[in-house]
């Protein structure tokens, strides 16, 4: 009684039959669209000097995925080299996933390029699972995505091998229960653990099929869990589920005019509504809004894009307010500031944020919105670079170390903070920085200027020190220290520089931070 029970449960246990959507080159797909090449082009996409990938006009001439690019060049002198970028194969690729969305719900993205789908819900709505992969395929053909195959199976990587595997027709379609009879005369180099590859290959298993015929309990013990897990995927057991993504919430807001306008108080007045449904739409979310960025497009095609910040989040004012002051800061017509009219208008979230990290304190945050808005009022009045702002970066000397960064923009440093830099100023730092190192005195108690040797010792005991560059302005130094000295980029003889820093109290009690350099004495700030 007990064995009919069992085969009776596992009867009526469901098969997970998915479909596997793939778009062969899908990277050479991409760039071809981003570029605007045509399909038959030759091209290639490096990454670290090597071929990453190449489109069928490229491979019928020798070139191949891993050569180094100059021998894919000497193989096809046609070729056209473009550098692999992973983000543009997720962005092309997301029309794709949302044009199967519309026809079919539940994708999950394996890669750019390849998705799986549940095959039973589309096979009972369209009437079969060839039915449902022809619609599928329509579908994509309507949005210019050709060549594209699909592989029906039960679980992602069977079905996946009988897409790939299947050269002349489009659609493959492995009948439920038959998995491991397909996937056995396939190639052990399909599992993707290199290192397990290697050593059944050693131990003469060449297919799918002669690793299936190994006990499982003798490869869970030789290989682990990994082994035993790629031991059933071989066998056609594939347990994975379909996970659908949740597509991403569309937070942007735009609207388009027509007729166009050519004034700027019609432009902000037609788009307030917007404003405020983008940020509704923000809060439906519980996100606040940190940084935009606003695209505004004109009758004559022309595109004005620029980011904004903002120190606490956007409210719907605040963002009318940047597109106003976007249209005022550009070039145009006298009193508009337009260069054409305006078609339409469209704000980005660039950064949010969970809205419970931007709750109001006891006391608001008035000031700060204040100077905020002032100073980005300001700066769409002269222009982007007129109002900038001081933002500590890494260097040894004090000027090294300030940065200035246009109001509102990200703070992007080429000199890391973080970094280590030896001979860097320890603190406390100098409250007051001279914009430009004044000339100053250091003289030793017979009257001679203080200087270095090439040892690097001072010639004489610092004992009058000039604020003035004048002995007869000299005072009695009090206490002094040094010297650090300073060697940047002593490989290079046109940028080299060599100096040493003290650090100096005057008989009033001012202390003094000091560059000795090319046998002159430097004030660089003050200790105040």
């Amino acid at each position: 009684m007990t064995r009919p029970q069992t085969r009776a449960v596992a009867r009526a246990q469901p098969v997970n039959r998915v479909m596997v959507l793939w778009c062969p080159d899908w990277p050479i797909s991409a760039a071809l669209l981003a570029y605007g090449l045509p399909r038959d082009a030759a091209i290639a996409l490096v990454d670290r000097g090597e071929v990453f990938a190449c489109s069928a006009a490229a491979r019928r001439e020798g070139v191949r995925r891993g050569l180094r690019l100059r021998e894919a060049q000497a193989r096809c002198t046609t070729l056209l080299v473009f550098p692999y970028d992973s983000g543009l194969d997720s962005r092309s690729f997301e029309p794709v996933l949302a044009a199967i969305e519309e026809t079919m719900p539940g994708t999950q993205l394996i890669r750019p390029g390849t998705c799986v789908l549940m095959a039973r819900g589309p096979a009972r709505y369209y009437g079969g699972e060839e039915e449902a992969a022809l619609w599928l395929l329509d579908r994509l053909d309507s949005i210019n995505v050709h060549g594209s195959r699909i592989g029906i199976a039960d679980g992602p990587f069977t079905a996946e091998r009988a897409a790939r595997q299947q050269k002349r027709q489009r659609i493959q379609i492995v009948p439920e229960g038959e998995s491991a009879a397909f996937l056995a005369p396939l190639p052990i180099g399909l599992l993707d653990q290199p290192p397990l590859v290697t050593l059944v290959r050693r131990l003469g298993i060449r297919t799918l099929g002669d690793f299936v015929a190994l006990p499982a309990g003798s490869v869970r013990d030789r290989f682990g869990e990994d082994g035993a897990r790629l031991h059933a995927l071989a066998g056609g057991l594939d347990s994975r589920p379909v996970i659908p993504r949740v597509p991403p919430e569309q937070l942007d807001s735009s609207v388009d005019f027509w007729p166009p306008l050519d004034r700027i108080d019609q432009v902000t007045f037609g788009f307030r509504a917007s404003a405020d449904r983008f940020i509704e739409g923000l809060v439906a979310a519980k996100l606040v809004c940190t940084a935009l960025r606003i695209e505004v497009e004109s009758e004559a095609g022309e595109i004005s894009e620029r980011g904004w910040l903002h120190p606490r989040s956007f409210s719907a004012a605040d963002v009318v307010d940047r597109v106003r002051w976007q249209l005022q800061g550009g070039s145009g017509l006298s009193g508009s500031g337009l260069g054409s009219a305006i078609t339409r208008v469209r704000v980005i979230p660039e950064s949010i944020d969970s809205i419970g990290n931007h709750e109001d304190g006891l006391w608001g945050s008035g000031p700060d919105e204040r100077v905020h808005h002032g100073l980005s009022r300001v700066q769409s009045m002269l222009g982007h670079g007129a109002v900038l702002t001081a933002v500590m970066g890494g260097g040894r000397t004090i000027a090294d170390r300030q940065n200035l960064i246009a109001w509102g923009d990200t703070p992007v440093s080429t000199k890391p903070e973080a970094q280590p830099w030896p001979g860097r100023l320890p603190p406390p730092a100098p409250t007051t920085v001279f914009p430009i190192a004044s000339q100053v005195s250091v003289t030793a108690s017979s009257g001679e200027q203080v200087d270095l040797n090439d040892r690097g010792m001072l010639s004489g005991v610092p004992d009058r020190f000039s604020a003035t560059n004048s002995l007869r302005d000299s005072r009695p130094v009090r206490a002094w220290a040094g010297p650090w000295p300073v060697d940047e980029r002593w490989w290079d003889a046109d940028t080299h520089r060599a100096a040493s820093r003290f650090q100096l109290v005057d008989a009033d009690g001012t202390a003094w931070l000091l560059l000795l350099e090319d046998h002159r004495w430097w004030a660089e700030a003050r200790y105040d």
